[in-house]
């Protein structure tokens, strides 16, 4: 089944609500707790999932995944200039009883747009903001930007009197301030209790302003990083929920009674980086004064190298799909006439290695997560084996997420892992995130971590933010993805599967970028 028609059966096939049912609690596990409680400080699926429960934004995404008003009742592009009009909705109240107004979401834009936030680069296209009344705002975009609505679908709106009250201004993403475990949303759950890497507990907010789907009276996340002792912990009945699952044990959980494996494909690619920056490499034992990924032949003999079909076979229990470029097909953008990736060819990467003047090869520093991804740990073991067979020698380390992101943003790596939703479930969402060069001013590049760069990139991203015409902008995306991968500045391996498991008497909703929504569960 391709990628576009799995998005529509994640997205529907669990998301019925039962009529009639009683209030229950619900306990669920996941491999990665939230790092904070502010929705500004971390720009990462873990966090921005679970806060989504919290707080809400302008617009959100519906089960299908299509934008829908949330904070906003409407939006309409402005007349005569550049930018969006999103009309408030009046009435809504803040968990801690205080109104919300256009005045948060200024105070909002502007913490989350702030060099603090990890969240800045949404903003790229704003030049201004506007408060036209109590219950209108503007954003005035540099030039026209049709995407613009569906890129803050994860631009979760502040108090702005109790952030600034609380001595929380601006996100804290390396430290810790009051928003770091405390919240005040005004979307369908509170946080009851925190307890960081332990337990989060939730429960209704009883004056949400849209209709309750649910019928959960309290919810209680636990972080368990060994996927194997999750399941353990739902078979035992000690928790309802899990998401993900070993793969290895989807067939020991569909042979039993009482539980279900709920199965899809993320939007998101699994990938690996370079530090296309670095003058010499970190991590080898045998050269020390030069950077072999600087050189696109030695990228393309790692492309050559890693065998994704083994991969898929040995590893992910043929739960993949083998990707070419940084979003799968069926999303918005993705480039048919590049759809070819590179094929398994050890002999091709030793030819490459020779011709780029390491025909011995050469050791390097490979850094992966062991808690992020499924089986994040075993690929970057079988990637590492697979290059060591044509002479590249990677000496792997593996971190906890919470570790990872701060040692890539201090550029300790050779070369890395990486896995990439696009927000916007558009190409244009990696091509500025991953493929634009660093650019902390325009907030551009700013999960660039190897920082590739390429002018003509750079220049072919405003066009496309730009462009009205489908087949005009298309053209434009497929001239980025030709450049990028001539380049292999990323070696794209597949897309990441959704393998999640519950008891059979709870219902809920599989979105296709990995988000659990509590509104949409119901246990019977």
């Amino acid at each position: 089944m391709r990628l576009s028609n799995k998005l529509k059966l994640s997205a529907t096939a669990l998301a019925l609500i039962a009529n009639g049912a009683t209030a229950e609690t619900l306990r669920w596990a996941s491999t990665t707790d939230p790092q904070t409680m502010d929705p500004h400080a971390v720009n990462a699926a873990p966090v921005l999932s679970f806060l989504n429960n919290v707080y809400e934004g302008l617009v959100r995404r519906g089960k299908d995944m299509a934008i829908e008003p949330s904070l906003a009742e409407s939006w309409e592009p402005l007349e005569g200039e550049n930018g969006w009009r999103f009309n408030l909705r009046q009435g809504v109240t803040y968990q801690d009883g205080s109104e919300f107004t256009a005045e948060d979401v200024k105070f909002s834009y502007e913490r989350a747009s702030n060099e603090a936030s990890d969240v800045r680069s949404w903003f790229a296209p704003v030049a201004e903001f506007r408060v036209v009344d109590d219950f209108t705002v503007e954003f005035v975009t540099s030039a026209p930007n049709p995407l613009f609505p569906d890129s803050i679908a994860n631009f979760m709106i502040m108090d702005s009197g109790w952030t600034t009250d609380n001595d929380a201004a601006l996100p804290a993403r390396d430290a810790e301030n009051h928003a770091t475990r405390n919240a005040n949303g005004t979307g369908p759950f509170m946080i009851s209790a925190r307890d960081p890497g332990v337990s989060t507990t939730l429960t209704p907010f009883e004056g949400w302003w849209d209709d309750a789907e649910h019928n959960i009276t309290e919810a209680t996340l636990t972080p368990i990083g060994n996927a194997s002792t999750g399941l353990a912990a739902l078979l035992s009945g000690e928790i309802d929920f899990i998401e993900p699952i070993p793969l290895q044990d989807v067939g020991q959980v569909e042979g039993r009674d009482g539980f279900k494996v709920i199965e899809g494909l993320e939007t998101r690619v699994i990938m690996f980086g370079f530090g296309h920056e670095h003058d010499t490499l970190l991590f080898s034992e045998d050269v020390t004064d030069a950077n072999p990924f600087t050189d696109p032949k030695v990228r393309l003999a790692v492309a050559h190298a890693i065998d994704v079909n083994t991969i898929d076979r040995v590893v992910m229990r043929g739960k993949i799909e083998p990707v070419s470029q940084l979003v799968p097909e069926g999303i918005s953008g993705y480039s048919e006439a590049n759809a070819d990736r590179p094929e398994y060819n050890p002999e091709r990467a030793k030819e490459l290695l020779a011709e780029a003047g390491y025909p011995d090869g050469f050791s390097f520093g490979l850094k992966c997560t062991n808690d992020r991804y499924i089986n994040d740990e075993a690929l970057c073991r079988a990637a590492a084996s697979m290059l060591a067979a044509v002479g590249m020698n990677a000496e792997l380390t593996t971190v906890p997420v919470r570790n990872y992101w701060e040692q890539l943003r201090a550029d300790d790596f050779d070369m890395y892992l990486l896995g990439w939703s696009p927000g916007t479930f558009d190409a244009e969402h990696p091509i500025r995130f991953l493929m634009h060069s660093q650019d902390d001013e325009a907030k551009l590049g700013s999960w660039n971590f190897g920082n590739y760069s390429n002018a003509e990139v750079d220049a072919l991203l405003p066009q496309i933010q730009q462009e009205i015409d489908a087949d005009a902008r298309q053209a434009l995306i497929d001239q980025v993805v030709e450049i990028t991968q001539a380049e292999t500045a990323y070696v794209p391996l597949y897309t990441q599967p959704l393998i999640w498991a519950a008891k059979d008497n709870v219902d809920l909703t599989q979105r296709a970028d990995n988000f659990f929504m509590l509104r949409w569960v119901t246990v019977n």
